[in-house]
C-alpha cells in the first residue's frame, strides 16, 4: 500500500506520469488535427532532413565548400543540369542552398537555446523571488526591449567582431526579455500551487523547489515560445548576413547568398530568389508549427511578440 509520504512525494513532484502521458497524447491529437500545423511540421522536418543529408543530396558538394570555381558555367539559368542555376563563380546554387540549410538551421537553434536558457533562468528567478530581484531583472529587460533587436545585434557585432559564436551572442542578448516575461508570469502562477506547498512542507530549499519542481512545469510554454522564435532567429541570422555582418565567405548561408545575388538582379534573378525562398519557406514552416504547438501545449498563455 502507498502511504501518505508517497502521495505527498507525488504531489511535490508535480503531475503524475500517466497524467503527463495523457496530456502529451491530447496535445499530439490537437496538433495533427490542424492541417496548417501538420503542414508546418512537414516543412520543418523536410528542411531538417535536407540539412542532415546535404552531402548526399547535393549534386556538386565541392561548389558549396568553396573548393571549386567554374567560370565557363557562371550565371547559367536553371536547367536540368543545375536546378537552381549557377552563381557569379559558376557554382551550383542548388548545392549551396542545401548546404546553407545546415548553417542557417544550426545558428537558429543555437540562438534559441542561448536565448531560452537566459530567459528561463532570469524569468524564473524574477517570478519566484519577486521584490528587488524581480524589479532589477525586469527593468534591465525593459531597457533591452526598448531598443530595436536587430539594431542592437548590429551594434554588438560591430563592437565585438565577426565570428559565429559572437553572432549567436549578438542576436541572443536582445531577445531574452521576451522569454523572461512569459516565464515570470508562469512562475508567479505556479509557485502558490499545491505541489509547491507540499515540497516546502517536506523541507525542500527554495532553489530545489525552483529548479526541480517549478521549472519542470515550464517545458510546454518554453517549447511554444522557442518554436515561434526560431523562425525569427533564422531571419535575424539571414539579415545580418545580408548586411555583411553575419556569416562570412567561404561559409555558405542563405542571407549571405541573397546579399551577393541582389547585385545581379533582375537579369540573374535566380541567385537571390532561391535562397530567399528557402528563408521564407523555413520561417513560414516554423511559424505554422509554433502556432500549432501554442494551441496544443499551452492554450492559456498569451505570448509576447
Amino acid at each position: 500500500m502507498r502511504g501518505v509520504g508517497d502521495s505527498r512525494k507525488d504531489t511535490a513532484n508535480g503531475l503524475a506520469s500517466p497524467h503527463r502521458m495523457s496530456r502529451l497524447s491530447k496535445a499530439w491529437r490537437v496538433l495533427r488535427s490542424s492541417p496548417l500545423s501538420v503542414a508546418g511540421l512537414t516543412i520543418v522536418v523536410v528542411f531538417l532532413g535536407v540539412a542532415v543529408a546535404a552531402p548526399v543530396l547535393a549534386p556538386c558538394p565541392e561548389d558549396a565548400t568553396g573548393r571549386r570555381v567554374n567560370f565557363p558555367e557562371r550565371l547559367l539559368p536553371p536547367t536540368s543540369a543545375h536546378l537552381m542555376g549557377t552563381d557569379d563563380l559558376g557554382r551550383d546554387i542548388f548545392s549551396r542552398v542545401l548546404y546553407g540549410s545546415r548553417l542557417s538551421l544550426g545558428l537558429g537553434f543555437a540562438v534559441v537555446v542561448v536565448t531560452a536558457t537566459l530567459g528561463v533562468i532570469l524569468g524564473s528567478i524574477a517570478g519566484f523571488y519577486g521584490g528587488a530581484t524581480d524589479e532589477l531583472i525586469m527593468r534591465i529587460g525593459d531597457i533591452l526591449m526598448s531598443i530595436p533587436r536587430l539594431l542592437l545585434a548590429i551594434a554588438i557585432v560591430v563592437a565585438t567582431g565577426k565570428s559565429l559564436p559572437k553572432l549567436v551572442i549578438a542576436i541572443s542578448l536582445p531577445w531574452w526579455p521576451w522569454y523572461a516575461r512569459v516565464i515570470r508570469g508562469e512562475v508567479i502562477r505556479i509557485k502558490d500551487q499545491g505541489f509547491v506547498e507540499a515540497a516546502r512542507s517536506v523541507g525542500a530549499s527554495s532553489w530545489r523547489i525552483l529548479f526541480v519542481h517549478v521549472l519542470r512545469n515550464l517545458v510546454g510554454v518554453t517549447v511554444v515560445q522557442a518554436s515561434l522564435q526560431i523562425g525569427r532567429a533564422i531571419l535575424a541570422v539571414a539579415a545580418l548576413g545580408f548586411l555583411g555582418l553575419g556569416v562570412q565567405p567561404p561559409l555558405v548561408e542563405w542571407g549571405l547568398m541573397v546579399s551577393i545575388g541582389r547585385t545581379y538582379m533582375p537579369n540573374w534573378w535566380w541567385m537571390a530568389m532561391f535562397p530567399g525562398a528557402a528563408i521564407f519557406l523555413l520561417g513560414f514552416g516554423f511559424n505554422l508549427l509554433g502556432d500549432g504547438l501554442r494551441d496544443s501545449l499551452d492554450p492559456r498563455t498569451t505570448l509576447v511578440r
